[in-house]
């Protein structure tokens, strides 16, 4: 049974909605339109505003209603906490309006109730996506229902026939259980597309009597809130801030000083001690609320008391978030060294810097020789601020033009090679007119040998097409992991288009590709074997320790050399020493590197381990996404690149796991220099869309490349072939090919077995659980277990936070270290159970998420770093014994 409370929440006691005699039931009085229940107003529809003290006001948006439930899990609605009026149901984040109206975030229920106008005669779809359950009525009948305790898996109704202008009843129950929470609501109007409904078509139910205060708007300087009110002001008195709370993108802020707006004199300006983040174009999502205790003396003109509410509006700032290196970006200085480590030559250039750009029609034919109207700067993706476009493509143009030395002797016993890092997603090359290559793959290199496209004694043009469908409806479902055309909670802003180098570079006709370099442990040898070269050729590779040579080994291409490593020096997170190499094909020299190591599962005393270079290992991980504020994918430069895994070591992680992105190889050069141990992710396919067979076939494509690719790299020891069931089809079958093409490391085939299906193979059985690490509960005795996800202590900082945020848990600043240190005390315990490792959620916040031990911007280091440091080494160095110190043998 409902046990109803007539009050809204407010700290600690409650506030009782005022009503006024005399008033019709839709109107407010003059003091606000919109109380927000204490609950907000989410994107930025206009608030309709009264023109004079008495005018009727149709009030837009839903009737809220917020709930505890009975019990943990009983998606029920028992007691009613607050009532109150949101705008739309449109909602990435959910955390703080769930605990300001309920006080708490987990087990909660919500119902919203009005009315819907449609602005259009005829079919209309309305869709659904949430964390967790959701159902919707429309004019009285199930639309949808999807009273399910899962997370992020869109439901679409089917076709609702509506009449413009009539008012339809419209319900949506909705309920959280625990972890992350979010809402959207949308339709597909007839011959429209799909949108969010927004407050405009909204009513309240007509009798829902309601008033409060109307809007809180973040102003263009990102440093000045807009409190706008219904009614004439006296004058802010001395001290109100004081008795005003604001909370912006989920984060409490420093409040300024309080002064009359001098051009309105129904409206308030509140100083911002911090900038809030919106971005390029003033309409960033995300909320700033705003509460009033009703003690500062607020009064109307007329004398009135201002009682106390809540209020809430749009983000209109367009000031950015950015890191410190990004400022020194040039088109001058974008990415300068050489992309490729373990394949260096000493001639190339770089064409890294300023292009041409346009967006493109499908089936438009390449601009040769026509100057595009804008500038984009290379290797950043077009949606990033460092490119300078800052907006999504689904088809573009790149144009340049470049020169050739003329003492590289290109067709004279040389030719000329065009590299690319990678390009998102499918891309084709011209030179000079002429389609020197295609490609598909939004994480892997590619290169086009331009010899015969080449004009002698001229500027050569270049043009690249690119197609970037990312998880759009219609697309080919290519690999994306985390980017999404409507990004929020764990989604985010995609990264189209080149976002790593591009250079040029001429080799001889015989030359390597690539290089494969396998070191051997046991046998004391590491094996060379040069790529993309006919057979035949001689083969020489030399091992360096320092200037000292250790090894040389000559032969012809088409077998590997196996070089004898005597007394070798074995790479480790405590040691991560480097072998330099020189590989001599033909003609051709490159330079390179390896290291000396071995990774394995064995059992120790009957337990499955993960093995190091023959010892016991435990794996201390974050999870690290690589995404930038100001780059997106591409980091602003390499020192940037190398500052993530640095803060790693200096925090005392052995371990980074690389989440469903593949980054440039310059970052696996920091990996393997560094020390830590990599868990590689593959880029997942979109959740919650089954792949088809050229979906399939794609996707074992790429991850033959990023293995292939990346297998010379001594810090990487697992690939991980799914996570959490996205996009997840035939897992036992894909980890086992994995596998064969890379037997000599370790292939965890599903990251969250409790979220996906496990397909039984691989080495590794993976956990994850938030806020608490947990491991699988039914361990096969052959594959080592692990805490594959945990964690995801959120805290906002103000000022170094993106515009929307979603975390998992909100933590108090002050106890932040210790609620850390105590979560690692949870993973300590499972040592005794068989854990191997741990990732915790995440070295960074990312877009939406809040959850991480450095801020998006990397300019606040939230934990105490001593005491964090301390506790990973000690968990390591206990964890990594034979026999753990504290844990009871049977």
């Amino acid at each position: 049974m409902q046990r109803q409370a007539a009050t809204l929440p407010h700290q600690g006691g409650s506030v009782r909605l005022r009503r006024h005699p005399g008033r019709p039931a839709h109107l407010g009085r003059p003091l606000a339109l919109l109380l927000a229940g204490a609950l907000g107003v989410a994107g930025l529809t206009a608030v309709p505003t009264a023109t004079a003290a008495d005018d009727p006001v149709e009030i837009q948006g839903l009737k809220g209603e917020y709930f505890t439930q009975s019990a943990p899990g009983a998606f029920d609605f028992d007691e009613l906490k607050a009532t109150g009026l949101d705008p739309n149901i449109d909602f990435g984040n959910l955390e703080p309006r769930l605990k300001a109206t309920t006080g708490q975030a987990d087990d909660v229920s919500v119902r919203w109730t009005g009315r819907i106008v449609p602005e259009k005669t005829g079919s209309t779809t309305f869709s659904m996506i949430g964390d967790n359950g959701f159902r919707l009525w429309v004019d009285g009948k199930i639309a949808i229902d999807h009273w399910q305790d899962d997370w992020d898996r869109e439901q679409t109704s089917k076709p609702v026939e509506l009449t413009a202008g009539r008012a339809y009843d419209i319900k949506v129950e909705y309920f959280e259980h625990y972890g992350g929470s979010n809402l959207r609501l949308k339709w597909t109007p007839p011959g429209g597309e799909k949108k969010a409904v927004p407050r405009t078509a909204l009513r309240i139910p007509a009798d829902f009597d309601y008033d409060g205060a109307i809007n809180a708007t973040v102003l263009r300087d990102g440093r000045s809130l807009k409190l706008d009110f219904a009614q004439k002001l006296a004058a802010p008195p001395a001290g109100l801030t004081d008795h005003l709370d604001a909370v912006i993108g989920g984060a409490k802020w420093p409040l300024g000083t309080v002064k009359a707006d001098p051009a309105d004199e129904r409206s308030l300006l509140v100083g911002l001690k911090e900038p809030v983040v919106g971005n390029k174009t003033g309409n960033a999502p995300g909320l700033a609320d705003i509460r009033y205790d009703g003690k500062g003396g607020l009064n109307g003109k007329d004398g009135d008391a201002v009682n106390q509410f809540w209020t809430s509006g749009p983000n209109h700032s367009r000031h950015q978030l950015r890191t410190k290196w990004a400022d020194d970006v040039t088109p001058g200085n974008a990415h300068r060294e050489y992309p490729r480590p373990q394949l260096k030559r000493k001639d190339w250039q770089n064409l890294n810097g300023s292009w041409q750009f346009a967006a493109a029609e499908e089936g438009e034919k390449p601009p040769v020789g026509k100057d595009l109207k804008e500038k984009i700067l290379v290797p950043y993706p077009v949606e990033s601020q460092l490119s300078g476009i800052e907006r999504h493509e689904d088809r573009m143009w790149y144009r340049r033009t470049f020169t050739v030395p003329e003492n590289w002797r290109i067709g004279d016993g040389k030719r000329l090679n065009l590299n690319f890092g990678a390009v998102d997603w499918q891309s084709e090359v011209y030179v000079n007119g002429r389609k020197v290559t295609e490609h598909k793959g939004g994480y892997d290199k590619f290169t086009a040998d331009v010899t015969e496209a080449l004009k002698p004694g001229r500027t050569q043009e270049l043009i690249v097409g690119v197609y970037d469908p990312t998880d759009a409806d219609n697309g080919a479902n290519p690999p994306v992991g985390k980017q999404r055309l409507d990004p929020s909670g764990i989604w985010y802003t995609p990264s189209s288009g080149i976002w790593q180098t591009v250079w040029l570079e001429p080799v001889a006709a015989d030359h390597a590709d690539s290089l494969k370099i396998t070191p051997d442990v046991a046998n004391k040898q590491v094996t060379v074997e040069t790529r993309g070269v006919r057979d035949g050729v001689p083969v020489t590779a030399t091992a360096y320790e320092g200037k000292k040579k250790v090894a040389e080994l000559s032969g012809r291409t088409g077998k590997p050399l196996k070089l004898k490593i005597t007394d070798p020096r074995l790479w480790s997170p405590d040691d991560p020493f480097l072998y330099d190499l020189r590989v001599r094909v033909g003609s051709d020299r490159v330079t390179g590197y390896f290291g000396m190591r071995s990774i394995a599962v064995e059992k120790v005393n009957g337990t499955p381990r993960t093995i190091l270079n023959g010892k016991p290992v435990f794996l201390m991980a974050t999870l690290d996404q690589g995404f930038w504020p100001d780059g997106l994918h591409t980091a602003p430069s390499d020192e940037a690149l190398a500052y993530d895994l640095k803060m790693h070591k200096e925090m005392g992680f052995n371990s980074v796991r690389k989440h469903i992105k593949v980054e440039p190889d310059r970052w696996f050069y920091w990996a393997d220099k560094l020390g830590l141990l990599v868990w590689q992710d593959m880029p997942s396919m979109e959740a919650g869309r089954t792949p088809d067979t050229a979906a399939r076939a794609q996707y074992e494509r790429e991850m033959k490349q990023m293995i292939d690719e990346h297998a010379s790299s001594p810090s990487i020891v697992m690939w991980v072939t799914f996570n959490e069931g996205w996009g997840q089809y035939d897992i036992g079958r894909v980890a086992e090919q994995a596998k064969a093409w890379d037997p000599t490391r370790l292939v965890n085939n599903m990251s969250g077995l409790n979220l996906g299906a496990d397909g039984g193979t691989g080495d590794i059985m993976d956990e994850h659980g938030y806020p608490s690490p947990a491991i699988p509960p039914r361990p096969d005795g052959r594959r080592a277990l692990v805490a594959g996800e945990y964690g995801g202590l959120g805290l906002a900082v103000p000022g170094h936070a993106w515009s929307v945020q979603q975390s998992y848990v909100d933590v108090d600043p002050a106890t932040y270290t210790d609620d850390y240190i105590a979560k690692l005390g949870e993973v300590r315990s499972l040592v005794c159970k068989g854990n191997n490792g741990a990732v915790y959620t995440q070295i960074t916040d990312v877009e939406g998420e809040l959850n991480g031990l450095l801020t998006y911007d990397r300019k606040v280091v939230k934990p105490d770093v001593k005491r964090v440091k301390a506790a990973h080494e000690a968990l390591i160095r206990d964890a990594s014994q034979p026999t753990v110190p504290g844990c009871t043998t049977s």
